[in-house]
């Protein structure tokens, strides 16, 4: 038998619909020591929030995500907010002693991390968990490229190149939604898609960028405000307005151990729709992965060439919990496997990762790319506490 637990979720669109499939599906695929009850899921208007929770399987729902945190039936509060709120949530979360799981990148700002930071420090101390939705981590040909750099296939590492890759915004007449303002999304490409690739490849190579030099651009600076919203004239005929967060962030780095890489995010690479690229050469062996190909892990061994890697075997990451070999897996399967990694965390006191401090770590790389950008520094040090 397992013992029940109430999850609240806050927000319902991209990232709420993941994490609702996610909540619904880890019971029967797992079968954790907790077993998640969806109770109450949280939006900013309490019509669109009970239409949401009934088409995502929640029992209730909110207008109100602070009512989540007097509910008896709540013990798990998933942040799926855009990042201007992340902050306010989570820390209020925690001081209720909620366990917390929050989207990426943390916060908006590095002092919003940082207080984040602090008060899952303080939570934990108590019992409490929260974790950074950093979903990629659980790929399992991502977890496996962790393995085996940590098992030192690799040898000393020395280059890492990282991508990530999408065209959605590239045609002009695209509206001004949420992730182009900087006031909610905190940067554009860089922290959107861009954080990700940096978790990626500090986890898979277990080191950390201490310094960056970067390049940001915004390529398209007005866009049409949509419909509906409060950017329409008197007419009705729409307005435009600024894009205020970068649309492209290129920038090169040093990783603790002492070896050399770059990273690429944009959202203007016509025909990539979702490629999440990272490669990796060592003094022993090298190893690529590409999120549009995200069963297969390509390992070189010594300079005899690269050989395909299907990650779908019993004894890969995650897998075994799935389908027989050779039926890969998705996108949303990655969730899965994260709520998974969360719950069995909760249930056994340990500290779930990626942790808040593992996500303030991604926020300092954010913030010296932005420093290096804005042309600060040629060269500037990501800051450690």
């Amino acid at each position: 038998m397992t013992t029940p637990i109430g999850v609240g979720l806050v927000g319902h669109e991209f990232m709420g619909r993941a994490h609702s499939h996610a909540w619904r599906s880890v019971g029967a695929v797992f079968g954790p020591a907790l077993t998640p009850v969806m109770a109450v899921l949280a939006g900013r208007t309490p019509d669109r929030a009970a239409a949401a929770a009934a088409r995502l399987g929640w029992a209730s729902s909110t207008g109100d995500w602070r009512d989540l945190l007097d509910r008896d039936d709540v013990q798990i509060v998933d942040v799926c907010t855009p990042g201007d709120s992340h902050a306010e949530i989570a820390i209020a979360a925690l001081e209720a002693g909620k366990h917390v799981l929050c989207e990426k990148p943390l916060a908006n700002t590095l002092a919003e991390a940082e207080a984040m930071a602090a008060a899952a420090r303080k939570a934990a101390a108590a019992g409490v968990r929260s974790m950074v939705a950093f979903n990629y981590r659980r790929v399992p040909a991502v977890a496996l490229a962790r393995r085996l750099v940590a098992e030192g296939a690799l040898g000393e590492i020395r280059h890492v190149r990282a991508q990530y890759l999408q065209d959605w915004i590239v045609d002009p007449q695209f509206p001004l939604v949420w992730r182009l303002q900087k006031d909610k999304a905190g940067s554009g490409a860089l922290g959107d898609i861009g954080s990700h690739a940096v978790d990626t490849a500090q986890y898979v190579t277990g080191q950390r960028l201490i310094g960056v030099s970067a390049l940001t651009e915004t390529f398209i600076k007005e866009r049409p405000i949509a419909a509906g919203s409060t950017g329409l004239t008197a007419s009705g005929t729409s307005e435009t307005g600024a894009v205020t967060v970068d649309d492209a962030a290129l920038f090169i780095g040093r990783l603790s151990g002492g070896g050399l890489a770059s990273f690429e995010a944009t959202r203007f690479a016509l025909g990539r729709k979702n490629a999440l690229r990272l490669e990796i050469n060592g003094s022993a062996g090298s190893l690529a992965f590409d999120f549009e190909a995200m069963n297969e892990l390509w390992v070189d061994e010594g300079g005899t060439g690269f050989r395909r890697i299907l990650v779908t075997e019993p004894d890969h990451p995650y897998t075994g919990a799935w389908w027989p070999p050779g039926h890969g897996l998705g996108y949303d399967h990655a969730f899965t496997n994260e709520i998974a990694d969360f719950l069995d965390a909760v249930a056994t006191g340990a500290d779930p990762a990626p942790s808040f401090e593992d996500g303030l770590r991604v926020q300092r790389v954010l913030a010296a790319v932005e420093r290096s950008a804005a042309g600060q520094s040629a060269y500037t040090t990501v800051e450690e506490s």
